[in-house]
């Protein structure tokens, strides 16, 4: 049986090749235990740095189209949150595929036609659903604070003449002074 593997990271931390590593080695650990799977080269799908609020990502819209001409029998994620973020998109994209033939299977989460496990689903969706919008209501009000204590960077870019920490840009205690800007900015201020 021929299959697709998807998989999605949303921001650059993610987008670092040891995480997409790590979901592709996931995914072929999964189909190397069913003796009949195989997996084309042709039938890998990835979005780097796309959100799971979108449904309009290259390799998702690869992907659906390819199950639309029956490239291939099902279609391998680590989770349904790697799909999409929200259980409506979730289950819009299982039924697309599912009604053009294409079986969907979550490596983490499987999924299955059991109503007992349709609603554990369903529940992970609302509750993941849920700790996002909180998530982003706590950071939403503790920024201002972290701002307040110098603790974070107001500005998502480094000032003229100074460097910001790759791994965690708005981190004001890593702000490092680059030499040649900083140079460049003093002659400028010399004139």
């Amino acid at each position: 049986m021929e299959v697709a593997l998807s998989r999605r990271v949303s921001t650059s931390r993610q987008q670092q090749p040891q995480t997409m590593e790590q979901h592709l080695s996931r995914l072929h650990a999964s189909v190397a235990l069913q003796p009949d799977w195989h997996v084309a080269d042709e039938h890998l799908y990835r979005d780097d740095g796309y959100r799971g609020a979108t449904l309009k990502r290259p390799g998702l819209d690869r992907l659906r189209d390819r199950a639309a001409m029956a490239a291939f029998a099902c279609g391998l994620m680590t989770a349904p949150a790697r799909f999409a973020r929200h259980y409506v998109p979730q289950m819009l994209l299982v039924d697309a595929l599912t009604q053009r033939g294409c079986r969907v299977e979550c490596v983490e989460r499987p999924m299955s036609e059991d109503p007992h496990a349709q609603l554990r689903f369903h529940i992970r969706s609302a509750v993941a659903a849920y700790e996002r919008t909180f998530i982003a209501e706590r950071r939403r009000r503790g920024r201002p604070a972290q701002r307040r204590r110098g603790q974070l960077l107001p500005w998502p870019r480094a000032p003229s003449g100074s460097l910001l920490a790759p791994d965690r840009p708005r981190d004001a205690s890593r702000v490092r002074l680059d030499p040649v800007q900083a140079a460049v900015v003093e002659h400028m201020c010399a004139w």
